[in-house]
């Protein structure tokens, strides 16, 4: 179970690598697996290469001393920034490497290959490759993403999609790739159909729950497993009133865990985002979950 780590802003909207290090404090207290830097909760998609890399450096430097695995997330839409990003998580001595296939552009799957294919030849790490059609605009076809996975130097998926008779075909014709589900409010759907782990957003505040939630479906304790993700699915609809970047943001004030503001244009979509999730974080089935 791997957080998909947010990103340290000052007031100003920069890169702020000491409030990267609140976060990173808090993240690394609550027995996941490790980090998944630089994606899209980690407003990836609005920061330059050169903040990514950073980020990088500063995440490589939190998690030392402690026993969680670094995934560096390098999917942007130039193949060469991608390329550049991969390296140096590879020369800070990240795990493991992830990536949006191409998305500034309608790609045919043929690009989006090669774009893979390149990217998972630059460097030892292996890849995780990522199905979102939420954000790429399109899903791939189950032969695609076969193909995908069967090249050299993958290792896995991240599949954030609802499809999961395609997720359970996948499985079955790559039984030696890791999966891991990206939806935080329905892994139980994932874990139960053979997903190895999660990264998730919503991972960074409550990331004990969700080490919680994937033990109790592991042991068969569904009824566990059900009350632990109904605690989900609150606070994911909490982050949905107010947008969840943003509200990832507020929760993380709440808790005295100073974080910085999303860059724009994201901003919330009420006013009171911070109050709203103090009183969520405050009840006791939540506060208990807290690190």
């Amino acid at each position: 179970m791997y957080a998909a780590l947010m990103t340290g802003m000052d007031e100003a909207g920069e890169f702020s690598p000491d409030r990267q290090r609140n976060i990173d404090a808090y993240v690394l207290r609550q027995g996941l697996a490790g980090l998944y830097v630089g994606g899209s909760s980690g407003e990836s998609g609005l920061l330059g290469t050169d903040e990514l890399m950073a980020q990088q450096a500063v995440v490589a430097e939190s998690a030392r001393g402690h026993d969680a695995r670094l995934i560096a997330h390098v999917g942007v839409p130039s193949l060469r920034d991608s390329l550049a990003l991969a390296r140096r998580a590879e020369a800070l001595g990240y795990h493991a490497l992830s990536a949006l296939p191409p998305h500034a552009y309608p790609f045919s799957d043929e690009e989006v290959l090669a774009y893979y294919r390149e990217l998972s030849a630059a460097t030892a790490l292996p890849l995780i490759v990522y199905e979102v059609p939420i954000r790429t605009g399109r899903p791939f076809g189950l032969d695609t993403l076969v193909e995908l996975l069967e090249m050299p130097g993958v290792g896995g998926i991240k599949f954030t999609s609802t499809d999961l008779f395609k997720f359970s075909m996948l499985r079955r014709r790559c039984p030696e790739s890791l999966f891991f589900f990206g939806f935080d409010e329905i892994y139980i759907t994932g874990a139960a159909l053979g997903a190895d782990g999660g990264i998730g957003t919503t991972y960074n505040i409550l990331g004990r729950l969700y080490a919680a939630l994937d033990a109790a479906m592991r042991a068969g304790d569904l009824a566990r497993a059900q009350e632990l993700q109904d605690l989900s699915q609150r606070f994911v609809e909490a982050l949905l009133e107010i947008g969840v970047l943003p509200g990832m943001k507020a929760a993380f004030r709440a808790i005295g865990v100073e974080c910085g503001p999303t860059r724009a244009p994201l901003t919330p979509k009420i006013a009171e985002a911070e109050a709203h999730m103090k009183a969520l974080l405050e009840q006791a089935e939540f506060k208990r979950w807290l690190a």
